[in-house]
């Protein structure tokens, strides 16, 4: 896997991935801390509206953004999207009202918007064989997965140290590195597309090749069972911990951990099978442990059992590994599927389709939870999950041919299928 660090643009690339990653993991420790400090008892509800309001400029921020920016070079484009995030999260210290706080929280997200879907763009165009995209494809997995363990523990010690408000600087820090590492080489620029139709035509471009496309409808319906068992660990881990268990906070970043673990494990392992396998019965298997975790867990719950300890760590674990098989395919299906001019759109189209998804299964993991307890929300989020992969399969077929691209959408858009 990681002799794709052996190319130069890629390893600063990977290198600014993983610094803004921890600078962005501080920055969430440091926003609950604000929020309780802005807010007491109603923290919980602050960073319910600031979660609220990021899925908001994920969605209807980054296809916009995109059918806008597609003429700038993307060097340029990363660089000052990561400028702006430093420039917000220096502000976030300062403020003393609730709304203050969303304003700044949608400023960076939109950002986020901007630069996420760019730079996941531009690694096709960086390592065009797929054997090494698929490398570092797991390698961008991994820093997901590392970030969420290392980040609350890089927190916690420099807490002892220093004041809350002093994490923000560690993002800053983290956004100004990144864009001096992207600065650092030169990245594939796509060839231009002359500009045609209106406002609407460019926005909904990605989008269009995105839903006309078996294989990317496929991947979608993958994403929300993904974002169903996702949403549940993010969610309710901290429920199920410490009211459920009566276990401490140290058990509840245990149980992350566990998840965590899980996905580092396949993000491991994919790189080998997907050499053999296809990407399709690759996310449908890993779609199974997330449909049989949700379902074994309901069944115990409901049925009294309850979950011990390590269960729930079994558990996790599980839905870890299914986790990063269904969601780190899914890149080589977008490379695939678009042409090199349309990839920007298309990733675009992922990324706000996709955290749709999440606000649907966030949306559900809380209200449920609340409302009718873990074992009902294991069971809904379970039947959700089981519903993304029966329209998996249906949109999906299984003799789509994973190597050939068929022209769609006309001539003009230069996508695929």
């Amino acid at each position: 896997m990681l002799e794709v660090l052996a190319d130069r643009t890629y390893r600063h690339l990977f290198a600014a991935q993983v610094i803004a990653l921890l600078g962005t993991g501080l920055a969430t420790v440091a926003l609950g801390l604000l929020a309780y400090d802005l807010a007491g008892a109603n923290a919980g509800a602050v960073l319910g509206g600031a979660l609220a309001i990021k899925m908001i400029a994920y969605i209807g921020v980054g296809p916009v953004v995109n059918a806008f920016i597609d003429q700038i070079p993307r060097r340029t484009l990363l660089v000052a999207m990561d400028v702006v995030r430093a420039i917000v999260a220096l502000s976030l210290p300062f403020v003393d009202q609730v709304w203050q706080v969303y304003v700044l929280i949608f400023l960076l997200q939109s950002a986020s918007a901007a630069f996420t879907p760019t730079f996941q763009a531009a690694i096709p165009d960086v390592l065009p064989d797929e054997q090494k995209y698929t490398r570092a494809l797991s390698l961008s997995r991994l820093a997901y997965d590392l970030e969420s363990l290392v980040s609350p523990m890089l927190a916690a010690a420099l807490l002892t140290l220093i004041s809350f408000h002093w994490l923000f600087a560690g993002t800053v820090v983290g956004f100004l590195a990144s864009a001096a590492l992207v600065l650092s080489v030169t990245i594939p620029q796509p060839p231009r597309k002359p500009r045609t139709g209106g406002v609407y035509a460019r926005t909904t471009l990605g989008s269009r090749i995105y839903l006309k496309t078996p294989r990317l409808r496929g991947l979608l319906a993958f994403n929300l069972t993904a974002a169903a068992a996702g949403a549940m660990v993010i969610v309710n881990t901290v429920v199920l911990v410490r009211t459920g268990l009566g276990r401490s906070n140290d058990d509840v970043a245990l149980a992350l951990a566990a998840f965590g673990g899980g996905s580092m494990v396949a993000a491991f392992a994919l790189p080998r099978l997907l050499d053999r396998l296809s990407d399709r019965p690759v996310m449908l298997g890993g779609s199974a442990l997330l449909v049989g975790g949700l379902g074994v867990a309901a069944l115990l719950m409901i049925g009294g059992a309850g979950l011990s300890w390590p269960v729930l760590l079994c558990l996790w674990a599980m839905l870890g590994l299914g986790y990063s098989a269904v969601l780190t395919p899914g890149g080589r299906l977008l490379r695939r599927s678009a042409a090199p001019e349309d990839r920007s759109a298309v990733f675009a189209a992922q990324f706000a389709l996709s955290h749709a998804g999440w606000l649907i299964t966030y949306s559900v993991a809380g209200a449920v939870g609340a409302a009718l307890g873990m074992g009902w929300t294991f069971a809904i989020l379970g039947v959700i999950a089981a519903g993304g992969v029966a329209a998996a399969l249906a949109l999906w077929p299984a003799e789509d041919p994973d190597d050939v691209a068929r022209p769609q959408a006309g001539a003009k858009t230069g996508a695929a299928s």
